[in-house]
């Protein structure tokens, strides 16, 4: 059975939820804007390709941001891992038994 978090780390979970969400996508946006800057394609090629990266980003979003409660709150750390929307620096917040349960379940990142 999965420990219950602990009430600090659901908090500071609750806390940057946020500030995560709108740094990926401040990352994603900018990849999605080079996709029009690059010149090689045509604007059809651009459209579709934006298109298609959009929805790739739409679907991580519902993977890691849908339905938080705090029983699931180590999932979505570790989607949120694997997907890069956090890095190890972003779990420095948590207690050791999050980021010990976190790392053997994803393996070590960067970050």
């Amino acid at each position: 059975m999965i420990n219950k978090p602990l009430e600090s780390d659901w908090k500071t979970f609750r806390k940057r939820v946020p500030e995560w969400r709108e740094r990926y996508l401040a990352r994603q946006n900018q990849l999605i804007a080079a996709l029009f800057a690059e010149g090689k394609k045509t604007p059809t090629e651009q459209f579709w390709e934006a298109e298609k990266k959009i929805k790739g980003v739409a679907r991580i979003l519902v993977d890691c941001l849908d339905g938080h409660s705090r029983s699931k709150m180590e999932m979505y750390l570790c989607l949120m891992v694997r997907h890069k929307m956090i890095g190890a620096d972003d779990l420095e917040e948590f207690s050791g038994e999050m980021k010990v349960r976190i790392l053997l379940i994803v393996g070590p990142i960067s970050g």
